[in-house]
């Protein structure tokens, strides 16, 4: 039998493992935002930002269950439409930032409903309390077929209870349910 007929299994071998070879992303922060939006009153909404984060994330070519999520905002930057808003965010009726200063996502799955959208389970921690959440994800892109050394862009939405984080005061004027939307790029290590 001629060797490069018993080695092209090998090859082959070697060449999809090749393919698939996880890809590492930083978070691009001056290109990210996290935006929270939250009923007022019942006839408007607050909207607040996370400026500041930082994250790493894997993806894995042909086993996106396999992506690893982690990223970390920084609390004590947070930002409110006006001081009042901000200092009670801050305080330890919400973020309690001078206890909790950062906000953190770890997703350990990404599971694909076609070429650029899906979800992303993982845990969201914050004001210390870490629960179960799932974002619905928004590639610009296939990111399974962007060339090597390209950024990735995606947009990434839930809604969270913040009671479930302790945030319970002013139920009369604040909504419970948040919406949080993450605009973020993603840059190869």
């Amino acid at each position: 039998m001629p060797k490069t007929i018993l080695f092209a299994p090998l090859f082959a071998l070697l060449l999809s493992a090749n393919t698939s070879a996880p890809r590492e992303f930083a978070l691009d922060s001056a290109a990210s935002q996290v935006t929270a939006k939250v009923a007022f009153f019942g006839l408007s909404s607050k909207t607040m930002t996370f400026p500041k984060m930082k994250g790493d994330v894997t993806i894995v070519p042909g086993a996106p269950e396999r992506a690893a999520i982690d990223v970390t905002f920084d609390a004590t930057a947070l930002q409110a439409p006006d001081e009042t808003t901000l200092e009670r965010l801050r305080g330890d009726k919400f973020f309690w930032v001078e206890k909790y200063p950062t906000v953190r996502f770890v997703g350990k799955s990404l599971k694909l409903s076609s070429a650029t959208r899906g979800t992303v389970s993982g845990n969201l921690t914050a004001r210390g309390v870490t629960k179960p959440q799932t974002l619905d994800v928004k590639f610009d892109s296939d990111p399974s077929k962007s060339g090597a050394g390209k950024p990735v862009s995606f947009t990434a939405t839930t809604t969270i209870d913040r009671r479930q984080y302790g945030m319970k005061s002013y139920q009369l004027i604040v909504g419970n349910n948040v919406k949080i939307e993450l605009r973020a790029r993603m840059t190869p290590n």
